[in-house]
């Protein structure tokens, strides 16, 4: 069973769920903070964190790193002097990439048949939380005042819940800036703030006419795997809410 230190919050919450008791030695320090957190509230203490260096890597002696595509080369160079096998986790832009994430770790775990498990209760999730009816006109708006892409987790999510793209039906793409002054005047049917900046807050969004305000956990827009339920049952909760 070899022993793990994660790099990744997309792969802290992953193999939480996946990895042995007492398999993973350490999760990357986003995790800690439940703003930046894919983990459920009250798992991520569980697990020592660390700032992502070599030199505290090494120094607790892992077999396997887990860390993104954007790692340093020359953190994974050290890692790998070292004697560290290096494991990168992409992004996950379609539920079948998460599906994939969850194989790649559980098989980097020995854990195979958890992975599995994993991957069944989101297909459950996902199956339980589809829509056939009128799509909602939504805007889904994230910090900085930007938008999903089409090729998007969080557009598959909502597309199948219910929700029509609003950027996508004004020609946004992936991580496209949409500023309040285009919101009031070309307002969606339903706002969804994944944010807390003033701009995503504006008084003035909730005295729109005809047009529904509400708030979106952006902490379950981060990563797949074991967020994906919860954010589909809150997708569901506002959906039912708007009918």
């Amino acid at each position: 069973m070899p022993s793990i230190v994660s790099l990744n919050p997309c792969a802290d919450a992953i193999l939480h769920e996946v990895a042995a008791p007492g398999q993973l030695l350490s999760i990357s320090h986003y995790s800690h903070d439940p703003r930046s957190s894919s983990m459920m509230p009250g798992d991520a203490p569980g697990y020592p964190s660390n700032g992502g260096t070599a030199e505290e890597v090494i120094a607790l002696g892992p077999d396997v790193v887990v860390a993104d595509i954007f790692m340093p080369p020359a953190t994974r160079s050290a890692l790998e002097n070292a004697g560290i096998r290096v494991e990168l986790l992409g992004i996950a832009g379609t539920l079948e990439e998460s599906h994939a994430q969850i194989r790649q770790l559980a098989a980097v775990t020995g854990e195979a048949q958890r992975g599995e498990q994993l991957v069944a209760r989101i297909d459950t999730a996902w199956n339980s939380a589809a829509f056939s009816g009128s799509p909602v006109n939504t805007l889904l708006w994230q910090a900085g005042g930007i938008v999903p892409g089409e090729q998007s987790l969080a557009s598959a999510m909502l597309e199948h819940t219910g929700f029509a793209s609003h950027a996508a039906s004004r020609g946004l793409g992936q991580g496209a800036y949409l500023p309040l002054e285009e919101v009031l005047s070309d307002p969606p049917s339903l706002v969804l703030a994944a944010g807390n900046e003033r701009m995503l807050s504006h008084p003035v969004l909730r005295q729109l006419d005809n047009v529904r305000y509400d708030t979106f956990d952006s902490a379950l827009l981060y990563c797949g795997g074991p967020s994906i339920p919860r954010a589909l049952a809150r997708l569901a909760e506002i959906r039912d809410s708007s009918l």
